[in-house]
Order: structure tokens, then sequence, then C-alpha cells
């Protein structure tokens, strides 16, 4: 089913055409109308073959999903949070925006590494000579 464009920022869209909806039975609260309206969405989006995602946000995006990644590649997010289709449809479609998001995000940068300054190593050695002090105290009185 072609949906609408997904906006995800300004560099990256995804088409309608790529996302396939599934509207399911939902359980939880809502009467009489949870046995007769399919009121869940579980939304299905082929994050591996997607033209819009670059590779490093498709790794990244593979990795975030975790179970909800099938041997293929495709992302199912199921949302039945609320009672009307519509807007479990906005929900599963904003949790996918967000995961994208998360992958999206700029690697940190690397760790430098840092020597400790002189005073730390001083005040180090100070305090454990100091502990090593305390410690012969309660070593048995000498016999002098």
């Amino acid at each position: 089913m072609a949906s609408d464009p997904l906006y995800i920022n300004n560099r990256i869209t995804i088409a309608g055409w790529e996302l396939t909806e599934q509207f399911v039975l939902a359980g939880g609260p809502g009467g009489q109308n949870v046995n007769k309206v399919s009121t869940a969405v579980q939304l299905f989006f082929s994050i591996l073959g997607s033209p819009a995602l670059n590779d490093r946000v498709k790794q990244n995006a593979a990795k975030l999903a975790g179970k909800r990644l099938s041997k293929e590649g495709v992302l199912m997010i199921e949302a039945n949070r609320f009672r009307s289709q519509e807007r479990n449809r906005e929900d599963a479609r904003e949790r996918l925006k967000e995961l994208i998001l998360k992958a999206a995000e700029p690697p940190p940068p690397p760790r430098r590494k840092t020597k400790p300054t002189k005073g730390s190593i001083e005040r180090r050695l100070k305090e454990k000579s100091g502990r090593s002090e305390v410690k012969k105290m309660r070593g048995r009185p000498g016999g002098d």
C-alpha cells in the first residue's frame, strides 16, 4: 500500500512506496470495538534495500533495530498504543523516524589519550606512602 512520503530530515526522505502498512486486531481496552476493528498497525520498511539511506545509516539502523529486523533486512514496527487506526499509524511512522534519526547521528569523536599531571602523580604516591605508614603501625610493637 503506497502512502505519503516520510520526511526524516532535510537530507533523508523515505518514499511512500518503500513503506508497507498492515492493519491487525489489537488487544487491550476498547470494549466491543477491539473485537471488530483492526486498529493495530504493522509498518514494514526494508532498511537494507532502501535507496533513501546511505550505507552507514543502514548499518546503524540494522544494529538499533535488533530483533525487529528480519533476515531479509525488513524492519517491522508494531503500534497498538491507541484505540484509533490513524493514531497508531502516526505512532508507527514516528517511531521509524526516531530510529532512522538515531542511526543518522554522526559518530562520536575519537578519545584522545592523556597523561596524568605531575601533581596528581605526586599526590597519589604521597597517599600510598601514608597508607603504608598506617598499616605498619597496626603491627606488633617492636621490643626495643
